[in-house]
């Protein structure tokens, strides 16, 4: 029954989330830009922690960091692989590949989330609920995240709101896995440090670019800083 309550919040609040992106598109600019430090200050304030957290017990601190840099990486050189398939303007081919891209990274890390609740509540009740209150902390801006994502890079409203179902789904369904299948725990850390990368590639090199570019205003630089002191205070509170 609690794990029925987690997942339907976290549907909840990624779907709200989304929304949110969508009925505001005409600030879309500013949303960009606090999605920018949302995602970067979960990469530094949530993914890596944990990583290193869960990590630190099987692998060297600078192996996990090498690992988050190798996410970095293969991030950049999937996106410039996908520039050179398609026109990169907002509504190209190969814009709408790379939204795709970056929707699924979100939607693969919500369904991270999911499963760090459920190997949570495998360890003890407290430790689950802690986790499952900073992932929900999050959840809400994921969904910002990923309507922002798809909607700058295909500008239709019906992928946008796909993606979205996906990414609000993914967390119920990592929560739902562990009573199947398991990550090993020695593998965790490793992963959340991969996907630490992937964020930071998102905010630092697309998100923020694209935000700033149109509207290169005080006001925008201030949004980025926004979400990620949304993100740290989050964190914090919950942890």
């Amino acid at each position: 029954m609690l794990f029925a309550v987690i997942a339907a919040a976290a549907f909840l609040c990624t779907y709200a989330g989304g929304l949110l992106a969508l009925r505001l598109h005409d600030q879309l600019h500013l949303i960009l830009g606090f999605s920018a430090g949302a995602v970067i200050g979960v990469a530094f304030f949530d993914l890596l922690p944990e990583a290193l957290d869960y990590g630190l017990k099987y692998t060297a601190p600078g192996a996990l960091v090498a690992w988050t840099a190798l996410g970095f990486l293969l991030y950049l050189v999937l996106d410039r692989i996908l520039r050179f398939h398609g026109s990169t303007d907002q509504h190209g081919a190969g814009a709408g590949s790379r939204g795709v891209v970056g929707a699924a990274v979100l939607c693969i890390h919500s369904f991270l989330d999911g499963i760090a609740i459920g190997l949570a509540f495998q360890s003890s009740r407290a430790v689950g609920i802690i986790v499952a209150i900073a992932v929900l902390t999050h959840d809400f801006s994921d969904g910002i995240n990923t309507m922002n994502i798809v909607l700058r890079s295909r500008g239709d409203r019906a992928p946008a709101l796909r993606w979205l179902l996906l990414d609000a789904v993914a967390p119920a369904a990592g929560i739902f896995s562990t009573f199947f299948l398991v990550l090993p725990a020695r593998d965790f850390g490793i992963v959340l440090a991969l996907f630490a990368g992937f964020f930071l590639y998102i905010g630092a090199s697309d998100l923020i670019p694209e935000s700033y570019h149109a509207h290169p205003k005080f006001l925008t630089t201030a949004m980025t800083l926004a979400g990620a002191v949304v993100i740290y205070v989050a964190v914090a509170l919950a942890g």
